[in-house]
C-alpha cells in the first residue's frame, strides 16, 4: 500500500483521508460489512473501521465524492456522518508505519506548531452548514431497515428507545400477540407465528442481501435469515420465531455494551465546560462566551471552583488545580505565573487569568480523544489473525451444518427432521459474533482505560507489543529526571547557609539560566530575600560577579575560584565529593575568601526508582541512555539502580537499541520524543514523556501525558492485562460454542439454546472487555 500512495503522491494525485462517525454499528459483524462494502468502492486505497470507537476512516483518491463513500453505508443500513473530509492522508505526508505497529511517526527531529494543528472536530459533530449541506439522516422503521441505526446516546435517547430497541419490542410483542391468538385459533397458529417471525426476520433478511451484493455473503444475518427460513420449512416456525426476536434482543444487549464502551471515552470528552469567561478591552471586563469559541492569546478568567476551559498559561493568580480527571494526579498542583493548565481541570481556591494556548479543537482533552479514537481505528495483529480467521470460520460452519443436516439422513437412514434441525441450529452456534469482538472490545477498553490514566497508547499494536518488553531504555535529563536542576546542598565556610545563599541570588536576579533559577527558587523556598546588587557582569562562562553590600563577589566555578581564591583542603575535598555525586559545583567568594559553596544536580523524579523496582519485579530490563558526563550519570543510575550508559550522541543511543534488539531484546525506548528521535524510531515502541501540548503526542508510540516515570511499568501492566482479557474472551467464545455444539449433535439443545450460544457469549465477551475500564494500575 506504501509503494501506491507514494506513487500516487508523487504524480500529484496525494490521497485523501476522511473519517465518519457510524451510528447503529454496535458487533463485529456490523464492522466486517461495512470494511468489505467499503473497500469495493473504485478509489479506496484503505479503510478501517473501529466498532469501540463507532467510526471508519477512508483513505481514498481524490476523484471518489466522499458523499459516494456515505452512501454505500446508508446503504447497508447505518448512519454516517463526516467528523474529518477531505484531509491529507498521513501517508501522503510522509509518516511510516513500523512493521506490525500502528502509525509510526518519526519525524521527531522538527519542530512543530502545536496552534496550527487541524485536528478535526473530536466530539463526531460536523459543523451545522455541512449537515445542512448533507441532507437529512436516513431514517428506517422496523419493518424495512437494519435495527442497527443509532447509538444509545446520539439522541439523547435511553437504550430502551432507540430503533434497535423498538424493533426488539415490536418482534416481541408479535411473537406474544401469535401465541395468544394461536391459543384460540388452534388452525391459525402456524400462520400467525410465521406473520411474527416475518416482523423480526424481514429487516435482518434485508441486511443480509445487502451485504451479500457488497461482498459480504456470510454474514451473521445470511446465518440467521437460512436458519430461520428453514426451521419454517420443516414446521418449526414458532421455534423460529423465538429465535428471531433473542437474536434482536441480544443485537440490543450488544448495542448497550459498545454505548457503554464508547462512554468511556465520551465522558473525558465532556469534562471540557460550554462556557467561558473572556477578557474584553483594556478595563478587564469580562463576558461569558461558549468556550469552543476560544482562541488562541485570548484572555480568561477562571473562578475558584470552575473546570477551566481551554490550555492555557497563567497570567496572574496562584493556586491549587486538580489535574485527576485529566491525568489521573490524586493531589491538586500549585500553579503560578508562567504555569502551564490543562482544558477540563478543576481550579480550586483562587481566581486565575489564562492565556489560552490552544483552540477548543487542539487543547489536551481535545486530543487524547482524537488520539484514542484513531488509534482504536489501528487493529492489533491478534485481532488481524482473528479476522482472517473469521473469513474461513463462517464459511466453514455453513459448510458444516449442510453436512450436519443432510449426510445421516442421505446415507445412515437418519430422519430428516431431526438431523435438518440439528444443521440450522449448529448454523446459529456458529456466527463469529463472540470471537470476533472479543480482541477489539478488550483493546478499546484498554486504550480508553490508558486514555483515562494519561497513558496514551497508538493504536492495538502498541498495547499488545508493551505487554513483551524485555528492555527499556530510558533518557536521563527530562524522563529519569525533572529536566532542570535544583540545590541539593549549601555549605557554609563563613556566615551562615541563609546569608550565603542570599548573596548568590543577589548575582543571579533576573537570569534566565537553569543553574540561576535553581538558586533563586531555593532561596524563595527557604524564605532568602537577595541581597542588594549592583555592577552585575558574565564572567564569559565563569560565572558571575557584581558587588553586594558595597564588596566584590563572585558565583563562579571550582577552576575559576581557584584563580581568585585560596581553596584548602577541606574545600577540594567537599568539591572532590560533589563531582562525584554527579553534583556542580558553584562557589562564593567575596573579597577573595571562599564563603562556601552551592552543590546543584538535576535530581532524579520522585517516582523513578519505584518505577525501576517495578519494571524489575515485571522482569524488565532497566537502562539509561544519557549524553551528560559519564560521572554524573554514574550517579543518577547508582541510585535509581538502573544500567548506565553515558556520552553518548543520537547516533550512539540508536545503535544501543538494535544491538539490544539483535540479542533478541523487545525494547521500548522512553524520551522527550524529539532529541531521541534516532533512538525511538529505531524501538519496538517510543514513548514519549511530556505534558499534553508537547510534540510526543504526534511523534511517538505511546505517551505519559503526565510525564512520570511509574507510567511506564504501568503501561506494561495494562498491555498485559489486557492481552490475558483477550485470551480470556477467546476461550470464553469458543468453549461456548465447542459445548452447545456437542449437545446439539446429541440432540439436548435446540434452536433456542443456540441462539443464545451466540448471542450470550458476545454479550459475556464484552462485557468481561469492559472490567478493564476499573482495572487498577499499581
Amino acid at each position: 500500500m506504501q509503494a501506491a500512495l507514494a506513487a500516487a503522491t508523487a504524480a500529484g494525485r496525494a490521497p485523501l483521508k476522511t473519517r465518519f462517525k457510524i451510528e447503529g454499528m454496535d458487533c463485529a459483524s456490523c464492522a466486517a460489512k461495512i470494511d468489505t462494502a467499503v473497500r469495493r468502492l473504485a478509489g479506496v486505497r484503505e479503510a478501517s473501521v473501529s466498532v469501540s470507537a463507532g467510526t471508519l476512516a477512508v483513505t481514498h483518491d481524490e476523484n471518489l465524492a466522499v458523499a459516494a463513500i456515505r452512501e454505500r453505508v446508508v446503504a447497508l443500513g447505518y448512519g454516517a456522518e463526516e467528523i474529518d473530509a477531505g484531509k491529507a492522508s498521513d501517508a501522503a505526508v510522509g509518516s511510516a508505519r513500523g512493521s506490525g505497529q500502528g502509525a509510526r511517526h518519526h519525524a521527531h527531529d522538527h519542530p512543530h506548531d502545536h496552534h496550527n494543528h487541524d485536528h478535526g472536530d473530536v466530539h463526531g459533530a460536523a459543523p451545522l452548514a455541512a449537515r445542512a449541506a448533507a441532507g437529512p439522516e436516513p431514517m428506517s422503521t422496523p419493518g424495512q431497515g437494519h435495527a442497527h441505526f443509532d447509538d444509545p446516546a446520539a439522541d439523547g435517547l435511553p437504550w430502551w428507545r432507540t430503533s434497535k430497541a423498538l424493533l426488539t419490542w415490536t418482534s416481541g410483542s408479535a411473537f406474544l400477540a401469535a401465541y395468544g391468538l394461536g391459543q384460540l385459533l388452534p388452525s391459525y397458529a402456524y400462520v400467525l407465528f410465521v406473520v411474527a417471525l416475518a416482523v423480526g426476520l424481514v429487516p435482518i433478511a434485508r441486511r443480509a442481501f445487502v451485504a451479500a451484493r457488497f461482498g459480504s455473503p456470510f454474514s451473521i444475518e445470511m446465518l440467521m435469515t437460512i436458519a430461520a427460513v428453514g426451521a419454517v420449512i420443516i414446521g418449526a416456525a414458532e421455534e423460529a420465531g423465538a429465535v428471531v426476536f433473542l437474536f434482536l434482543v441480544g443485537e440490543m444487549l450488544e448495542g448497550v455494551a459498545a454505548g457503554r464502551a464508547r462512554a468511556s471515552i465520551k465522558a473525558l470528552a465532556s469534562l471540557v465546560p460550554k462556557t467561558a469567561w473572556i477578557e474584553r478591552g483594556d478595563g478587564g471586563k469580562v463576558e461569558e462566551i461558549a468556550a469552543e469559541a476560544l482562541r488562541v492569546d485570548d484572555v480568561i478568567l477562571v473562578r475558584p471552583g470552575d473546570r477551566i476551559p481551554a490550555d492555557g498559561l497563567v497570567l496572574s493568580g496562584t493556586g491549587g488545580v486538580d489535574e485527576a480527571p485529566v491525568t489521573g494526579e490524586s493531589v491538586p498542583k500549585r500553579k503560578g505565573i508562567g504555569d502551564g493548565v490543562f482544558a477540563g481541570t478543576i481550579n480550586l481556591d483562587s481566581a486565575l487569568r489564562l492565556r489560552v494556548t490552544a483552540g477548543a479543537q487542539d487543547n489536551t482533552i481535545a486530543r487524547v480523544v482524537r488520539l484514542v479514537e484513531e488509534a482504536q481505528e489501528s487493529k492489533a495483529p491478534t485481532e488481524r489473525f482473528i479476522d482472517r480467521f473469521s473469513k474461513y470460520y463462517t464459511p466453514a460452519v455453513l459448510a458444516a451444518g449442510f453436512l450436519i443436516a443432510v449426510v445421516p439422513p442421505l446415507f445412515f437412514g437418519g430422519e430428516w427432521y431431526a438431523w435438518v434441525y440439528k444443521g440450522l441450529a449448529l448454523l446459529l452456534i456458529g456466527c463469529p459474533c463472540a470471537l470476533v469482538i472479543s480482541t477489539p472490545a478488550a483493546i478499546a477498553a484498554g486504550l480508553a482505560t490508558g486514555a483515562r490514566r494519561g497513558l496514551l497508547m497508538k493504536g492495538g499494536a502498541v498495547l499488545e507489543q508493551l505487554g513483551r518488553v524485555t528492555v527499556v531504555a530510558f533518557d536521563k535529563t527530562g524522563t529519569l529526571t525533572a529536566g532542570k536542576p535544583i540545590v541539593t546542598d549549601v555549605v557554609a565556610f563563613e556566615g551562615s547557609s541563609s546569608d550565603l545563599v542570599a548573596r548568590a541570588a543577589a548575582l543571579e536576579a533576573g537570569s534566565s539560566h537553569p543553574l540561576a533559577k535553581a538558586i533563586l527558587g531555593h532561596a524563595e523556598a527557604i524564605g532568602v530575600t537577595a541581597h542588594p546588587a549592583d555592577d552585575i557582569r558574565s564572567l564569559d562562562g565563569k560565572g558571575m560577579a557584581g558587588r553586594v553590600d558595597s564588596k566584590e563577589v563572585l558565583l563562579v566555578s571550582a577552576s575559576a575560584a581557584r584563580a581568585a581564591a585560596t581553596v584548602d583542603a577541606d574545600m577540594d575535598a567537599a568539591i572532590a565529593a560533589f563531582n562525584d555525586a554527579g553534583k556542580t559545583a558553584s562557589l562564593v567568594v567575596e573579597e577573595g575568601r571562599v564563603r562556601g559553596i552551592i552543590a546543584m544536580r538535576d535530581e532524579p523524579r520522585d517516582d523513578a526508582k519505584a518505577a525501576v523496582e517495578r519494571l524489575s519485579a515485571l522482569g524488565i530490563r532497566a537502562i539509561m541512555l544519557t549524553g551528560d558526563n559519564r560521572r554524573t550519570a554514574e550517579a543518577i543510575a547508582k541510585g535509581l539502580g538502573v544500567e548506565p550508559r553515558a556520552e553518548l550522541l543520537p547516533q550512539d543511543k540508536q545503535r544501543i537499541v538494535r544491538e539490544l534488539q539483535t540479542e533478541g531484546a523487545i525494547v521500548a525506548k522512553v524520551g522527550d520524543g524529539i532529541n531521541d528521535a534516532p533512538a525511538l524510531a529505531a524501538a519496538h515502541v517510543g514513548v514519549a514523556m511530556g505534558g499534553g501540548t508537547d510534540v510526543a503526542l504526534e511523534t511517538a508510540d505511546a505517551a505519559s501525558l503526565h510525564a512520570r516515570v511509574v507510567d511506564i511499568p504501568r503501561m506494561v501492566t495494562l498491555s498485559r492485562l489486557t492481552m490475558n482479557n483477550i485470551w480470556q474472551n477467546v476461550a470464553l467464545a469458543l468453549g461456548l460454542k465447542a459445548v452447545f455444539l456437542v449437545t446439539t449433535v446429541l440432540g439436548a439443545t435446540g434452536l433456542w439454546p443456540a441462539i443464545l450460544a451466540d448471542t450470550g457469549a458476545t454479550v459475556l465477551v464484552t462485557a468481561n472487555a469492559m472490567r478493564l475500564l476499573s482495572a487498577k494500575l499499581p
